[in-house]
């Protein structure tokens, strides 16, 4: 069978490629760049556990803990009050259960991508391909045809697509995918500078700071990244107004003296000057102590809400940032590339070695897309309280989060709540059919993520449940007492032969595990897990039926190929043309199931983009056009945007005060590129509205 083509290799199709790999299924990734990272510190990327446990099971937790770092804390302030603080666990597998919640891992996206790329160059399954940018593509019944321009111009063959190649798709455009949405939601200033903090080691979102005026559309966040390095955002106000080099350092500035909290002479005694004390500080006016510090990188992020139509049409599917942008109020585009990503790489798995129903590959549009449309739906209803500051009952606007409007800015950034918990897949047509399970028997609902508790395997080691994930169901039995107990002698007593003969009688691969306990479960119960972590359901006792039905409904029916047609999503293919081409012939391998990635580069366009640019007001796209602000970046020197797959920050810097990343006006064309720029101002990007203007139904997540 042929391999699976990506186009695009930022974090999203490398971490794709790599979960195909794993899988046994071979893979092509076509990268329109030369194939080098470019070192940018301001560029940084925000990774929830569930995804950093993504990326580290796909080989790279080594550079996650080298690049990366954990958070000891995470504290909010308004004005100079401390309003919140929520400590984190510490970064140990002992700890991953406990009460405190894990800690984000932030590090620079370059460094991500970076690693993802030393992990696929030692797979023999998948070939990255630089210098190919694609120009047409071809579909028919037995599979997809890709063209490429450039040194590596040719045909390619596969079996899918998957388009990972950023907001200005070329892949989404060849397939004549509308991109609706909302430009210019949020901007923010961006610094990566090297000092030291009041506080080591905690992020801090800091509200109407009063060196900044304090007024209530003034706010700064600072994230801590490893070596000593910060990341630093500024709230900027709704417009197209230009941040001059001398405009961000002087942020700089004010915002390191207010947080020092050092003021040797108090305003109107005459220390009024600007140079350095005995210390290396340097005044910044009227008894203001500027501690030392080390400007790396400086750009503007800009954000822009934006939901594709379709994620699959015909064997062409679309992930990260070709199928969505988003990023205000804390959330994290990339995290949802990634989920896109391990969604959809294990149900590429079963297609690609036993063939799948369209029943199952439609089901990544129904649960990815609602869920992602959930999380812009909250966005877009927090936006007006949270930046307008406009007086509305909380409860009416964000049913159950009737609290202030700091626990919901902390809920985004902290990946808890509407704007950041976990996706659940409620509605998933995936689920068991009715009647075949009972009722719930764990805390954990069906759809959800499954917790990561300690789990024992068939060779009697200790692992944590997340470890296992990505190669096939999971059934897991909770036992008390296992691990008391000689393996020999607990495999061969009570429930577990007849479980053992239930699990390998299944449809599909399935691993057998035991844990000590699992939140709200009693004693016997069996739990079946998907291979990106969702609870299908939980069982009372063993239940051979039952299980059996159940992994049908995982993948997607039981007998597979055209069960679900009449159900499908707007995913009818594109007009059949005979390709009449080969390609690279893919190895096969053991059957099994996957996880992904995101895109990062942005290709130019192989044909005309034709449709409408977005809103110039900021305001909602309600019309049917497609495209991500193509081509409109035209504002000014150092504008970025989202950036490519899932990018958090700025795609483009400015001279800032000698920074060493100063990149200039260039370089604010390269970030329009990257990002898909923003056309104007967002004079009225609070308001609500629906990012998504048609008729087609968008499931909602369980927990948004």
């Amino acid at each position: 069978m042929d391999p699976v083509i990506v186009v695009g290799a930022g974090p999203v199709g490398l971490s794709l490629a790599l979960a195909l790999a794993r899988l046994g299924v071979p893979s092509v990734v076509l990268d329109e760049t030369p194939g080098q990272e470019e070192t940018r510190p301001a560029r940084t990327a925000v990774l929830r556990p569930d995804t950093a446990a993504f990326v580290g099971r796909l080989g790279c937790a080594d550079a996650l803990e080298s690049a990366g770092t954990g958070w000891t804390a995470w504290r909010i302030m308004r004005r100079r009050r401390l309003v919140e603080r929520v400590a984190f666990a510490p970064r140990t597998p002992d700890d991953a259960a406990g009460s405190a919640p894990a800690s984000p891992v932030h590090l620079p996206q370059h460094a991500l991508t970076r690693a993802l790329r030393g992990a696929l160059a030692r797979e023999k399954l998948a070939e990255v391909v630089t210098g190919s940018r694609l120009a047409d593509l071809e579909q028919d019944e037995h599979g997809i045809s890709a063209h490429t321009r450039g040194p590596n111009g040719t045909w390619w063959r596969g079996s899918y697509l998957i388009g990972c190649d950023g907001p200005r798709s070329t892949v989404r455009k060849l397939l004549d995918i509308r991109f609706p949405g909302r430009t210019a939601v949020e901007r923010h200033a961006v610094a990566a500078l090297r000092c030291e903090l009041p506080w080591p080691g905690e992020a801090l979102l800091h509200r109407s700071p009063p060196r900044q005026g304090g007024g209530p559309g003034n706010e700064v966040s600072a994230r801590p990244l490893a070596d000593g390095l910060w990341r630093l955002d500024w709230l900027l106000p709704p417009g197209r107004e230009l941040v001059t080099p001398d405009a961000l350092v002087a942020r700089i500035r004010d915002s390191l003296a207010g947080w020092s909290g050092a003021s040797p002479a108090e305003p109107g005694t005459g220390s009024t000057g600007t140079g350095p004390d005995g210390d290396g500080n340097r005044w910044h006016g009227p008894g203001r102590l500027v501690p030392p510090y080390e400007l790396l990188d400086t750009g503007v992020h800009t954000v822009h809400h934006r939901l594709a139509r379709r994620w699959r049409q015909g064997r062409a599917f679309l992930a990260g940032d070709a199928a969505h942008l988003l990023g205000a109020l804390g959330t994290q585009g990339l995290d949802e590339g990634l989920r896109d990503a391990e969604n959809l790489a294990w149900k590429l798995g079963l297609a690609w070695h036993h063939g799948a129903s369209e029943l199952l590959l439609d089901s990544y549009q129904a649960e990815r897309r609602g869920a992602v449309a959930a999380r812009l739906r909250a966005a877009d209803q927090a936006l007006p309280l949270l930046r307008d500051g406009r007086s509305v009952r909380w409860r009416t606007v964000l049913p159950g989060a009737a609290r202030g409007r700091s626990t919901l800015l902390t809920d985004g950034h902290l990946g808890r709540g509407p704007l950041g918990a976990p996706p659940v897949y409620a509605r998933t047509p995936l689920a068991p059919p009715a009647g075949t399970v009972d009722g719930p028997l764990v805390e954990t609902v069906p759809g959800a993520p499954v917790v990561d508790v300690a789990v024992t395997a068939s060779d009697g080691s200790v692992v944590r449940l997340h470890d296992r994930l990505g190669q096939g169901l999971l059934v897991i039995l909770v036992a008390p007492g296992t691990t008391v107990w000689d393996r020999r002698h607990w495999q061969s007593a009570g429930l577990m032969p007849r479980l053992t003969s239930a699990v390998a009688a299944l449809p599909m691969s399935a691993e057998l595990l035991v844990t000590e306990s699992y939140p709200g479960a009693a004693a016997h119960t069996v739990l079946l897990v998907r291979p990106d972590g969702h609870l299908v359901t939980a069982l009372a006792g063993v239940r051979p039926e039952e299980m059996t039905a159940c992994a049908e409904a995982v993948r997607g029916g039981a007998h597979g190929r055209g069960a679900g047609a009449a159900r499908r999503a707007g995913s009818e293919g594109a007009p059949v043309r005979p390709a009449g081409v080969g390609g690279p012939a893919g190895a096969g391998g053991p059957a099994g199931l996957g996880t992904s990635g995101t895109s990062g580069a942005a290709p130019e366009l192989g044909r005309a983009d034709t449709s409408d640019a977005p809103d110039r007001s900021g305001t909602p796209d309600r019309s049917d056009a497609s495209g991500a602000a193509d081509g409109a970046e035209r504002g000014g020197a150092g504008e970025g945007t989202t950036g490519a797959d899932g990018a958090t920050d700025s795609g483009g810097a400015m001279e800032a005060g000698g920074a060493t990343g100063a990149r200039g006006a260039a370089e604010g064309r390269n970030g329009g590129a990257e990002g898909g720029g923003t056309t104007g101002s967002a004079g009225t990007a609070g308001a609500p509205s629906p990012v998504d203007p048609v008729g087609t139904s968008m499931l909602h997540s369980e927990s948004d």
